[in-house]
C-alpha cells in the first residue's frame, strides 16, 4: 500500500507553509513527486547549509518568502494558491530558542497560525487544512505515560506552550468559522524527527554530525531523556494520509498523534549510540542532565487513534531511521546530490511493506 494516494494529489492545489525548513523542504519534495501544484510560504532558510537550497526546492513550487506573522504575505500566498489543501508547518520549532526569544516564539506559533487560518475564511476553494503542532503540546506529568489526544494541553517552556496555544487557536477557527464553511481542520502532533538535511541548532543529530565531521566531541546534555523518535518521512506520510482522509470524511477533524509505537520511545543516549555506530566514528561526552533550561525527562505518544482512523503505522524502526539518517549525511558530505538522496529515501520508504 502506498503511503500517499498519488491520484488524490496529482494536480491538487496545495498551500504549504514552512517549506524552507527541514520538514517543509522534505514535504515540498514529496508533494512535487506526487504531482501536486504547490504554492509555498516561509521565511528565508535560517540554517547554513540547509536542505531547501541544497535540494533546489524553490524550483519545485511557487515559492514565496514572507513572514506568517504579517497578514499581507499570508493573504498574497493564499490568493496565489487558491488552495484546496493547506498544510501549515511554518513555526519557530526549537525549545532552547524559545527560551532565548519567547515573544518571537509566541508571535510566530500562535498569531502566525491565527493569520494563516484567518486567511482561509471565505476561501471557497479550501476543503482541508492540517496544522502541524508537536508532541510537546501536552501537560507533561514527568512520568512514563503515553499521551493521548484527549489529554490536557500545557507547556512549561515557551515553545511547548505556544504550540498548545496554537491547538486552541486552531480548534476555535474550526468551530467558529471553518467547519461551517466546509473546511475540515485537524492538528498533527508528531514526535521527535530525524533525517538527512537537518542543520538546525540544538538538535541531537545535527549537533552530532557537526561535531563528528569536525573531529570534535559531542556534548550531550540529557542522555537519559526519553523521546518518541521517528524518521522525517513517517510524520510527512501521516500528514498526507490525514489530508486525504479529511477530504473524504470531514468528521475526522480533530487532533492526531503521530509517532513510533509507544514502547519504542528511546533515550537520547540510545539514539546517539546508534548514530555513532552507523557513522563509524565520533567521540561523545554525556552530561548529568542538569545543564540548560528545563526540558521534559520523558515523553511518548499513544498512536492508536491514527492507526485505527487513518491506517497510519510506523514503517521504519529506530535502527533503520538512524542508519538512513547518518548514511544521508555521510553521502552528502562526500558530494552526493541532496535532492537525489531525499528521492532515494522516499523511494525506499514507499516500497517498505
Amino acid at each position: 500500500m502506498s503511503t500517499a494516494d498519488s491520484a488524490f494529489w496529482r494536480g491538487r492545489r496545495v498551500l504549504l507553509t514552512g517549506h524552507t525548513g527541514f520538514k517543509g523542504a522534505w514535504l515540498a519534495l514529496w508533494l512535487a513527486r506526487l504531482g501536486a501544484r504547490v504554492t509555498a510560504l516561509a521565511l528565508e532558510p535560517a540554517a547554513r547549509p540547509n536542505l531547501f537550497s541544497l535540494a533546489r526546492v524553490d524550483a519545485l513550487c511557487d515559492s514565496h518568502i514572507g513572514d506568517i506573522r504579517h497578514s499581507a504575505p499570508v493573504l498574497a500566498a493564499v490568493q496565489a494558491a487558491q488552495p484546496e489543501v493547506v498544510l501549515h508547518l511554518a513555526a519557530q520549532a526549537l525549545v532552547r530558542q524559545s527560551y532565548r526569544a519567547p515573544l518571537d516564539t509566541f508571535s510566530t506559533n500562535v498569531m502566525g497560525t491565527a493569520k494563516v487560518l484567518d486567511a482561509l475564511r471565505g476561501m471557497t476553494s479550501v476543503r482541508v487544512a492540517v496544522v502541524v503542532t508537536t508532541d510537546k503540546v501536552y501537560r507533561n506529568r514527568g512520568t512514563p505515560y503515553p499521551y493521548r489526544e484527549d489529554d490536557a494541553l500545557g507547556g512549561h517552556d515557551p515553545y511547548s506552550a505556544s504550540k498548545a496555544a496554537a491547538e486552541l487557536v486552531t480548534a476555535s477557527y474550526r468551530d467558529a468559522f471553518l467547519a461551517a464553511q466546509g473546511v475540515a481542520v485537524a492538528t498533527a502532533r508528531a514526535g521527535n524527527v530525524i533525517g538527512g538535511g537537518d542543520w538546525s541548532e540544538d538538535r541531537l543529530i545535527p549537533d552530532a554530525v557537526r561535531a563528528w565531521q569536525a573531529g570534535a566531541t559531542l556534548q550531550v546534555r540529557r542522555p537519559q531523556a526519553v523521546r518518541p523518535w521517528q524518521h522525517v518521512l513517517e510524520p510527512l506520510a501521516a500528514y498526507l494520509r490525514l489530508a486525504e482522509a479529511l477530504w473524504r470524511n470531514p468528521a475526522l477533524a480533530g487532533g492526531f498523534n503521530f509517532g513510533p509505537n509507544t514502547h519504542e520511545a528511546a533515550s537520547v543516549g540510545s539514539v546517539i549510540g546508534l548514530a555513532r555506530d552507523a557513522y563509524g566514528r565520533g567521540d561523545t561526552e554525556l552530561g548529568d542532565g542538569l545543564d540548560g533550561p528545563h526540558e521534559a525527562a520523558w515523553l511518548a505518544l499513544e498512536v492508536a487513534h491514527a492507526r485505527s482512523q487513518l491506517g497510519v503505522r510506523p514503517r521504519w524502526g529506530l535502527h533503520e531511521a538512524v542508519a538512513r539518517t547518518m548514511a544521508w549525511y555521510a553521502r552528502q558530505a562526500e558530494g552526493a546530490d541532496a535532492r537525489a538522496l531525499c528521492e532515494a529515501d522516499i523511494d525506499a520508504f514507499e516500497r517498505c511493506p
